[in-house]
């Protein structure tokens, strides 16, 4: 579907997927002036007070990046709200996004109709996170605008269906905004991902490899040694089933071949100092599409490879459609 205003000045059709910890105001800003949205999840503004600043800082330096570079103005941010009992801040983090009008929120673990009311209230859009076809009709029914549909091999927080089944089954019944989310890396997968029938890529490991992510280096390095085989599936971590590295996982001491089950019911997402944040710092998560990431590059030349990839796909797609014609 076309896209809305401010979302349709994109250099690439691509949403940058919120990390726990990873995405900081450095990463989002970067990948907003690259002409991707940038995102980042609420809870990474720690303590809650910080959220404001941050929501300050990413609004006045776009705003002056639009006024120096009026022929290619940055790309809108969304923020990331995890709807889940356990998250404690999500009425004053709602009430900070409010007073900045955040332009796209990301809901994530629950769909509430209170939540999209007041995004539409200040004008934003709200895309849902969903892992197959019921969740992704509630999430509608609850008033979301678009959604996010987390494919298997997606890094974090991942569903186990096949894009290909899952976007046939959303495109069925919705006609609305959707970004893809799972392994992809690389441009030709974003326009894969077109052809499927979704409107946004929705990439999120390959940004943990650049310069303005907030990771260690070790983090990184291993995103960029990292193949499809070294990601390992559990709920072990966090109660609900992810993508992780498997150096990490054996870096804990742990058997990534033998991991024990946890139970759902204890998942926390609350406001700081849980085991939620001890697992994503320790045991790192990443989809399986990290084989396409060769270097720790800046968000501008990750999005210029993108870029680059994604228009080389196209051109041999039509020529190849000019072949089939002749």
């Amino acid at each position: 579907m076309p896209l809305p205003a401010p979302f349709d000045r994109l250099r690439l059709p691509v949403i940058a997927s919120p990390l726990f910890i990873i995405s900081v105001p450095d990463l989002v800003i970067a990948q907003c002036k690259a002409g991707i949205i940038g995102s980042f999840p609420a809870l990474n503004a720690r303590p809650s007070g910080v959220l404001d600043e941050w929501l300050h800082r990413i609004t006045e330096e776009l705003a002056a990046h639009n006024r120096d570079n009026p022929d290619r103005p940055a790309a809108p941010y969304a923020v990331n709200q995890i709807v889940h009992k356990s998250n404690n801040r999500l009425e004053e983090d709602m009430e900070v996004c409010a007073k900045w009008q955040v332009p796209m929120t990301i809901t994530s673990l629950g769909a509430r109709e209170d939540i999209n009311q007041a995004v539409h209230a200040w004008g934003g859009i709200v895309m849902h996170d969903v892992i197959n076809d019921r969740f992704a009709r509630k999430a509608i029914e609850k008033g979301a605008d678009g959604l996010i549909p987390v494919a298997a091999g997606a890094g974090g927080h991942a569903g186990v269906l096949s894009p290909f089944a899952l976007m046939q089954e959303i495109r069925q019944w919705f006609d609305g905004l959707v970004a893809l989310s799972g392994s992809i890396a690389c441009g030709r997968s974003i326009l894969a991902a077109q052809a499927m029938g979704a409107d946004f890529a929705y990439i999120g490991s390959p940004w943990i490899a650049t310069k303005e992510a907030n990771a260690q280096q070790g983090y990184k390095d291993a995103i960029v040694a990292g193949k499809a085989d070294d990601i390992v599936y559990s709920n072990l971590f966090t109660g609900v089933h992810g993508n992780y590295l498997r150096p990490s996982i054996v870096a804990a001491g742990l058997d990534p071949d033998n991991l024990p089950q946890s139970d759902p019911s204890k998942m926390n997402f609350g406001s700081g100092g849980n085991t939620e944040a001890k697992a994503w710092k320790d045991i790192w998560g990443s989809g399986q599409g990290i084989g396409a990431v060769d270097a720790v590059d800046s968000v501008a030349d990750r999005v210029s490879k993108l870029e680059a990839e994604y228009d080389q796909a196209r051109t041999e797609l039509a020529a190849k459609a000019r072949m089939a014609l002749d």
